[in-house]
C-alpha cells in the first residue's frame, strides 16, 4: 500500500505532460482558427462549451467504464483534428473543432481520473496534472504565432501517447483498492453533499470569472505573457503540494485572502501582480478535492462539475467586460469575500487527510 502511494506521484507528472500537449494542440489550432475568422470571439466560446461542459458526462462514463482508454483515444482525436485543420478544406474546420473539443474532454477526464484514484487522498497529484495546462496554453499560442506547421503539432500529440498508456498502469494498480478515493475527506460532515457540490461549483464559477477580470495593464510583451501563464501553472501545482503539507483549509483561506492585495495593487506592477496570480491559482485543486470528498465513487463526475463551473464563469466575459480598473477591483474584492466565506464554512477544521491514509 505504501509502495503504491509513493510510486503514484508519477501519475501526476505523466499527465502533466499529457495535459501540456493537450493545451498546446488546442490553443495552437484555436489561435490560428480565430485569426482566420471574422467572428473571432465565437471560436473560443464554441470551444469552451464543447470541451468543458460535456466533461461531466464523459467523467460519468469513465467512472463506469474505466477500462476504456480515454486518454489515448483523446490524443488520437486531437492529432486527427490537427491534420484536418491543416488540410485547407474550409468545410472541415468546424468539424475539426468539434473533434478537437471531444479529444480535449477525453484527455482531461482521464487525467483527473488517473491522478485522483492514484493519489491516496492527496491533492498534489491532481494539482501537478492541472498545472501542465497553463504551460501548454501559452506554448500553443506562441507556436501558432511562429507559424509552426500543423504536421509538427500533430506529431507532438503522438509523443504523449506513451505517457497516457503508462498512466493507465498506475490507475490499474490503484483500482485494486476497494475505494481508491476514500482518502478525500476534506469537507464538513454537517453539510449535505448536494450543498457541498453547489458551493464548490459556485466557487469555481466565481474564480473562473475573476480570472478574466484581474487588472494586468502591465501585460504588454510576449515575455510578460509567458511569465503570467507560467506563474499560473506554478500556483496551481503549489496549491496542492502545500495543502498536503499544511492542510487544505489553511492553504485555501490563506491563498484566497493573500491574493487580494497583490491583485488590486499590481495593475501596473508585474511582480506584484504575479504574486497575486500565484496565490489566486492555488485553490484550483482544493475545489476539486471538495467535490471528490462527497463523490468518492465517481471522481470523473466530480471533475466534470469543475469544468462546468469554469465554463459558466467564462461566459459573461464574451458579452461584457468592466473596463474600469476601479470596477474590477470592487468586483474582485466582493467575490473574494464570498469565496472566503464559502470555503471557511464547508471545509473541515483540520483540513488534512485522515490519519493512516
Amino acid at each position: 500500500m505504501i509502495k503504491l502511494k509513493q510510486k503514484n506521484i508519477g501519475s501526476g507528472w505523466l499527465y502533466f505532460y499529457v495535459h501540456f500537449v493537450t493545451e498546446v494542440v488546442c490553443f495552437y489550432n484555436l489561435t490560428v482558427l480565430a485569426g482566420d475568422s471574422a467572428s473571432f470571439w465565437i471560436i473560443p466560446l464554441i470551444y469552451d462549451a464543447l470541451a468543458f461542459v460535456p466533461q461531466s458526462l464523459v467523467g460519468r462514463f469513465s467512472d463506469r467504464f474505466g477500462k476504456v482508454p480515454l486518454g489515448v483515444t483523446g490524443l488520437i482525436l486531437m492529432a486527427a483534428a490537427g491534420l484536418m485543420f491543416g488540410s485547407g478544406f474550409d468545410f472541415g474546420k468546424y468539424t475539426a473543432l468539434v473533434i478537437l473539443c471531444i479529444g480535449n474532454a477525453f484527455t482531461h477526464v482521464n487525467g483527473a481520473e488517473v491522478t485522483l484514484r492514484c493519489s491516496g487522498g492527496k491533492l498534489s497529484h491532481s494539482a501537478v496534472f492541472v498545472a501542465g495546462g497553463s504551460f501548454g496554453v501559452i506554448t500553443g499560442k506562441l507556436l501558432a504565432t511562429a507559424q509552426i506547421s500543423y504536421l509538427l503539432i500533430s506529431a507532438l500529440v503522438i509523443t504523449a501517447v506513451p505517457f497516457a498508456i503508462l498512466a493507465e498502469y498506475y490507475r490499474k494498480e490503484a483500482d485494486r483498492l476497494e475505494n481508491p478515493c476514500e482518502g478525500f475527506n476534506y469537507v464538513s460532515e454537517k453539510i449535505p453533499a448536494s450543498l457541498i457540490i453547489l458551493v464548490a461549483t459556485l466557487v469555481v464559477i466565481v474564480r473562473g470569472y475573476m480570472g478574466y477580470g484581474i487588472p494586468t495593464s502591465w501585460n504588454k510583451t510576449t515575455l510578460q505573457t509567458v511569465c503570467l501563464y507560467c506563474i499560473m501553472g506554478v500556483g496551481k501545482a503549489a496549491g496542492g503540494i502545500l495543502a498536503d503539507a499544511f492542510g487544505v483549509k489553511k492553504v485555501a483561506l490563506f491563498s484566497t485572502v493573500a491574493a487580494l492585495p497583490f491583485l488590486l495593487l499590481g495593475d501596473e506592477h508585474m511582480f506584484v501582480s504575479l504574486i497575486g496570480v500565484m496565490f489566486f491559482s492555488m485553490t484550483m485543486s482544493i475545489t476539486l478535492a471538495m467535490l471528490v470528498s462527497v463523490l468518492q465513487s465517481t471522481p470523473g463526475l466530480a471533475f466534470g462539475f469543475t469544468t462546468i463551473g469554469l465554463f459558466l464563469g467564462s461566459v459573461p466575459i464574451f458579452f461584457f467586460r468592466f473596463t474600469s480598473v476601479r470596477s474590477n477591483c470592487i468586483i474582485i474584492s466582493f467575490l473574494t469575500v464570498l469565496c472566503v466565506i464559502a470555503l471557511g464554512i464547508t471545509l473541515r477544521k483540520d483540513g488534512k487527510q485522515n490519519a493512516g491514509l
